[in-house]
């Protein structure tokens, strides 16, 4: 017998819940607010439509399914099993936080406050969630198939991203590697710099995109449905050791990146969540390019 299909509510912690965590009453928050010149009132109101919208997807939820809330803190300690139907309730960003885990599964995206978030990923509505979890178990409504980028390394340490990969220090130090494409009788370049991206069409409406227009590149932008990616070195340092003829261009079909670290300690993680990075020393190799895996995003 096959498992009724499982809703899972990804969230994430509002502001308001994290003022009160950390100044323990309402009135403290609020003091602490006006302090420094903003109001507690619309921090609250925030709060109270995330916490109403995700009040109505539970809601909608057929009672034959089963479901379950998961926090975006909790994200790399949740199981996703394959019957999910993944509901994120919140920003764009929360999209691509869950989209690292998961495999296949597909995903409603429920804008919970319109007037702040663009909505390109968080789509809905809490009112479409009876609609949209219908079709999403039937397999039927639009789906997106949107690229994702992975990086993986030579001790089989596996990162999946929606957005982009970033490579390089945890800090603020210089990243040192030797930077070529995925083919052994391709040249390799001696490089230092503060890290390397390597990103989506997705990715291309944020951190990438800030660096082609800093480039002025003539290099096109991705799609997010694009296979292709495209990739950028940040501030490359030119000396006599190390050199800055690669610093930008795009994969296609199964070109990857080729990364050999020549520093003590240099990180990959994916979508701004350092928290769940890979770590790497000298000597390693990691490779990044397409993943296989694509996030299936209702339209």
């Amino acid at each position: 017998m096959s498992l009724a299909p499982r809703a899972v509510l990804v969230h994430r912690t509002t502001e308001y819940e994290a003022l009160l965590a950390r100044h323990g009453t309402h009135g403290q928050a609020a003091f602490f607010l006006s302090s420094r010149g903003r109001g507690i009132e619309e921090v609250r109101e925030r709060h109270r439509r995330t916490r109403q919208a995700l009040v109505e997807v539970a809601a909608a939820v057929p009672l034959q399914w089963r479901q379950t809330r998961v926090e975006r803190a909790d994200l790399d300690r949740f199981l996703f099993a394959p019957e999910d139907v993944v509901v994120v309730v919140g920003q764009d960003g929360l999209v691509a936080n869950a989209a690292k885990y998961l495999s296949g599964q597909p995903v409603v995206g429920i804008n919970t406050d319109p007037g702040r978030n663009p909505g390109v990923l968080v789509r809905h509505r809490a009112a479409d969630a009876p609609a949209l979890l219908g079709a999403a178990a039937a397999g039927a409504g639009s789906v997106d198939e949107l690229t994702m980028v992975e990086a993986v390394a030579d001790d089989t340490q596996r990162l999946l991203a929606l957005n982009e990969i970033y490579f390089g220090p945890p800090g603020h130090q210089t990243a040192r590697y030797q930077l070529g494409h995925d083919d052994e009788a391709a040249p390799a370049e001696a490089q230092a710099s503060s890290g390397v991206l390597v990103g989506t069409g997705t990715g291309a409406t944020g951190w990438l995109r800030s660096l082609w227009q800093e480039r002025g590149a003539a290099l096109p932008l991705p799609g997010p449905a694009d296979p292709r990616l495209i990739w950028f070195v940040r501030e490359a340092w030119p000396s006599p050791a190390t050199g800055t003829s690669l610093v930008a261009g795009a994969l296609t079909g199964e070109q990857r990146l080729r990364l050999t670290v020549e520093s003590d300690r240099l990180i990959a993680f994916g979508d701004g969540m350092e928290s769940d990075a890979l770590e790497l020393t000298w000597g390693q190799t990691i490779r990044i390019g397409r993943s296989a895996t694509a996030l299936r995003l209702l339209g």
